[in-house]
């Protein structure tokens, strides 16, 4: 399932997972095996690679880990996240070269066909896309990614309605339950969702993926004491889980515990620091307390490790929006659209940076693709915005 980042706008989902945690045993007489030694030196490299991005020197952990997957042909892990790190850094045709030689090898690699799909769609090859987040199926994290590809086509009734009737048919399949409450969730419809994240538990109970859903529609139903109750079960089942820490973390945030929300995140962050979400919370609170200047610094370095997720450059948007720093926010949020051009949050406050300048064509352009937001809410907003800017001068409003 996916992961949250907060939003000053909203609280919004993330489309990915975070790494399961190692197996770890114990034995009077161990022998260590060459498989063994393999694993760990990979393990090792990874975790060297992610020392150097906590530390902001992600040019030098790419380097060190190319190097690594180049002697160590056999090391998948190391080089999923070597294409990972090709993606975040934009070098797309590297993270697909990387991702095709792991499928080359094992065409059933349900985690890089979705590593691949992300790829193609960023590059808006929405059919190879489409394709490659289906081969992810189940157990990844590519069902948002095909809802808001199959919106770009067109298409995403008929997609609903496939799985609809999917679940219909499956109904003590917990991965197809599961599905349809992600999809649910995508479509901002928490209520839906979390009939469906049940259905998936009754036959799973210990299904991760639906317990950390499960938690993210309560989130969204400002239920953040049942949300709680499913991320700490979540917790319990994954110690080390990204998603469900970071969850967490917001859940705290909604109920004003921001030490142990802070807590929480630094302890996700530890884990993944090449992701983002956390960096964004930790921005988030720094606005709570009223340092926007930390909180901008926050924003900015979670733009630096991955570019591609929108929270990011909302947050960013609204702190210079809201210190009357219009110009910035306008080209903070005109990359935003770049990196997320269906994201009617990034839209909308593009618009209002536009408006606050005068360039009220611009603005109602941004504000036209803000009414097509899968959140009801910011279309409703992105419309009433554009009636008043419509207005004519003198006009009551």
């Amino acid at each position: 399932m996916t992961r949250r980042a907060i939003s000053v706008l909203a609280l919004l989902a993330l489309p990915w997972v975070a790494l399961a945690a190692p197996a770890r045993g114990a034995s009077e007489n161990v022998f260590i095996t060459p498989d063994a030694h393999r694993l760990a030196d990979q393990q090792a490299a990874i975790t060297y690679a992610r020392e150097l991005i906590a530390a902001g020197n992600i040019d030098e952990a790419v380097t060190q880990l190319a190097g690594f997957v180049a002697t160590h042909p056999d090391a998948t892990d190391a080089a999923r996240f070597l294409g990972d790190l090709y993606y975040r850094q934009g070098r797309f045709d590297r993270a697909e070269a990387v991702y095709k030689q792991l499928l080359a090898r094992d065409a059933h690699d349900k985690e890089t066909h979705n590593r691949l799909g992300v790829v193609y769609a960023t590059e808006n090859r929405l059919d190879d896309a489409i394709f490659q987040f289906q081969s992810a199926l189940p157990g990844t994290d590519s069902i948002r990614d095909l809802v808001l590809l199959h919106l770009r086509k067109g298409d995403l009734p008929q997609y609903e309605a496939e799985m609809q009737r999917a679940a219909n048919a499956e109904p003590n399949d917990a991965d197809v339950q599961e599905e349809l409450g992600e999809i649910f969730e995508t479509l901002h419809r928490p209520g839906d969702a979390i009939l469906y994240f049940r259905r998936a538990l009754d036959s799973d109970p210990r299904s991760v993926p639906a317990l950390n859903g499960l938690g993210m529609s309560y989130l969204d139903m400002h239920d953040y004491a049942d949300a709680t109750h499913s991320l700490m079960d979540c917790l319990n089942i994954d110690l080390i889980n990204y998603a469900c820490l970071d969850n967490l973390a917001v859940a705290k945030i909604q109920a004003g515990s921001y030490e142990a929300a802070t807590d929480l995140l630094k302890r996700a962050h530890r884990l993944e620091p090449e992701r983002p979400e956390a960096i964004v919370n930790f921005g988030y609170i720094a606005d709570i307390n009223g340092d926007w200047k930390r909180a901008v610094a926050y924003y900015v370095q979670a733009i630096a490790v991955n570019p591609y997720v929108p929270e990011s450059y909302v947050n960013l948007g609204i702190d210079y929006e809201h210190n009357g720093l219009y110009p910035l926010a306008q080209a903070a949020l005109i990359k935003g659209v770049a990196a997320a051009p269906y994201d009617g949050r990034v839209r909308y406050l593009l618009a209002r940076a536009y408006a606050a300048q005068g360039e009220k064509a611009l603005a109602l352009a941004e504000l036209k693709a803000a009414e097509a937001s899968l959140d009801p809410d910011v279309a409703a907003i992105a419309k009433e915005e554009m009636q008043l800017i419509q207005l004519p001068a003198g006009a009551p409003q």
